[in-house]
């Protein structure tokens, strides 16, 4: 047995990410990891115990502290707090908030990283987030990167009655110190503006068949 194939589907908020990813990882047979919702998970949990959000050290010292540990839910690996996962709390527009300002501390992301990696425990994934491809999985050949216009996005966070400022959230994850949202090298770029999720996942899929074959 090889190592544990690792497809990585980064890009911008609203790309698709989290509906392809799951298309991908049910087709394939794979895990399914939304590091979004780990990241999401740390800032609801800074939320419940008052954490300043300003305090980048608190934070920090929070993520270091704070009992986890890795779960396969029926083909998704999930990060359980305390033995609890936060499904509904870590969806709300005050957790959301809170994502981008937790995401940007170094501390975490290198925490993050360590955890995401020891998700290849589950055998083969599709992981999908903004530095799989670049940071926590940087060696692997199956890297994607989605993207679609700004009007594209809004109106598909809109269509889930989410407000959310897609611009400005990209200005964040792009401009971070550590681990920015940037196209992975050697990343296939897809922008599915204009394509359902159907075509999306179907183009992947057959990217990665495409490579295991020549990889024999």
């Amino acid at each position: 047995m090889g190592e544990p194939i690792v497809i990585a589907l980064d890009g911008t908020s609203a790309s698709g990410k989290s509906t392809n990813a799951k298309r991908v990882a049910k087709a394939l047979d794979y895990a399914y990891v939304d590091t979004g919702a780990m990241y999401r998970s740390l800032a609801w949990y800074c939320l419940e115990k008052e954490v300043d959000l300003g305090d980048a050290k608190a934070i920090a010292s929070l993520c270091r502290r704070w009992k986890t540990e890795l779960k396969n839910d029926d083909g998704h690996i999930r990060l359980y707090v305390d033995g609890y996962f936060p499904e509904k709390e870590i969806r709300t527009a005050e957790t959301s908030a809170a994502v981008p300002v937790v995401a940007a501390v170094p501390a975490v992301r290198k925490w993050m990283k360590a955890k995401q990696r020891e998700c290849i425990e589950f055998g083969d994934l599709v992981m999908e987030g903004r530095d799989i491809g670049s940071n926590v999985f940087p060696d692997t050949d199956y890297k994607f990167y989605l993207d679609a216009s700004l009007d594209e996005r809004s109106k598909r966070r809109a269509a889930d009655g989410v407000d959310e400022n897609l611009a400005e959230r990209d200005k964040q994850d792009s401009q971070r110190a550590a681990a920015p949202l940037m196209i992975p090298l050697g990343a296939k770029v897809i922008n599915n503006s204009e394509m359902t999720a159907e075509e999306t996942s179907a183009l992947i899929i057959s990217e990665v068949q495409e490579k295991l074959e020549a990889a024999g």
